[in-house]
């Protein structure tokens, strides 16, 4: 084929993609990048980050973004990279824990936790133990605390931002239960990491303690998504640790590579999402981020009041820009959305509709998928 037909039989395949734009896409948690990334990207297209002593200028970019970030999270000495995504980031940290202990690692998680533990627990032979969750669906902090105080437990991991309900666990008490244990506590911030430093005061709830970084004690190492609302093109995903000395968990030796030790999970590292994560942090600024993060805020209450306008309530009071509405069949509705043209996703905690409210989301497709959802009621 030449390259007229390459681009047009490619862009017979786009053509069945859905797009963020047309509004139809309401469960991810990803979004249509910041428009810079094009450019970026084909500035970058052929670095690789597995290779560093040959791609110095993007390794110099990664080191500052990790500083940036690290900033953010109130911790100017962290370390880590911008790797593949959350999944990624959430082994790395669960690896950590394993080779810091030398054994099957005993890990206490949420029933909220995302998937890519349960990948952990797959495939680095730990111990996971599921802790219940309260009536506001974070983390019970007293079964946590009772059960580090009977049981050898070698890890804790809370959740800032939970996939099904955007929900924040009690972060500053998993930390002091951490250090009076000396356990080793993980925060999956993958979705809230680039929502809850720049949400405005009027979108906090009295009743939730917003910390989740650095700066409480306890806390060894954050994942945080810069390809969710950080706006960045995936594959962009981030782990950050505490400090540079739990790197040596992490390191193997990789003898033919300019750098003769490598510590994350996926060898070969694009560069692009290291430069489009420095490119749009620097654009957008702390005060671009709090208007994207108050957009999305205002269109997530915007829905809440549009779907109790038809008798459809919500679980909870939204935290962040994820709704969750009350379904009794949410399989069966999702199934009828999807045959209309409309995509969302359900809880598993609960039976909900899971509504991601991303900055493609606008009040107009809000309105329409209300009125179809609603109809489907009737």
């Amino acid at each position: 084929m030449d390259e007229k037909k390459v681009l047009e039989a490619l862009k017979e395949y786009r053509k069945i993609d859905l797009k963020y734009e047309d509004g139809r896409i309401l469960g991810s948690m990803c979004t249509k990048p910041h428009p810079i990334s094009k450019k970026i990207v084909e500035m970058f297209l052929e670095t690789n980050l597995g290779d560093p002593g040959l791609f110095k200028g993007t390794k110099k970019l990664e080191e500052e973004v990790i500083g940036m970030i690290g900033e953010l999270l109130h911790n100017k000495n962290a370390f880590g990279y911008i790797i593949t995504g959350g999944t990624e980031a959430n082994l790395m940290a669960m690896r950590v824990i394993k080779n810091m202990k030398n054994r099957n690692a005993k890990i206490l998680i949420p029933e909220t936790a995302h998937f890519s533990f349960d990948k952990a627990e797959d495939m680095m032979d730990l111990k996971f133990i599921k802790v219940p969750i309260t009536k506001d669906y974070t983390i019970d902090v007293d079964f946590v605390r009772d059960y580090v105080e009977d049981h050898k437990v070698d890890g804790i991991v809370g959740i800032a931002g939970s996939t099904e309900l955007g929900t924040i666990d009690n972060i500053e008490e998993l930390s002091k239960i951490a250090i009076d244990n000396d356990v080793y506590l993980h925060v999956d911030a993958a979705f809230g990491g680039f929502v809850i430093p720049f949400l405005d005061k009027k979108y906090k709830k009295k009743r939730i303690n917003y910390n989740f970084d650095f700066s409480l004690e306890g806390v060894c190492s954050i994942t945080i998504d810069p390809h969710k609302m950080g706006l960045s093109p995936i594959p962009a995903g981030g782990i950050l640790f505490r400090n540079t000395p739990l790197k040596k968990y992490l390191d193997i030796e990789a003898p033919y590579l300019t750098e003769t030790q490598q510590a994350t999970i996926v060898g070969t590292r694009v560069g692009f999402g290291v430069a489009c994560t420095w490119g749009i942090m620097k654009l957008l600024g702390k005060d671009g981020y709090k208007k994207i993060v108050s957009e999305c805020m205002g269109n997530t209450i915007y829905l809440t009041k549009k779907a109790r306008e038809y008798g459809i309530e919500c679980v909870i009071d939204p935290i962040m820009n994820i709704v969750a509405l009350k379904d009794e069949n949410p399989n069966e509705t999702c199934l009828k959305l999807r045959e209309k043209g409309w995509y969302v996703s359900i809880c598993k905690c609960v039976n909900a509709l899971r509504i991601v409210v991303m900055p493609h989301v606008k009040k107009e497709h809000i309105d329409e998928f209300v009125e179809v959802l609603a109809s489907l009621r009737v």
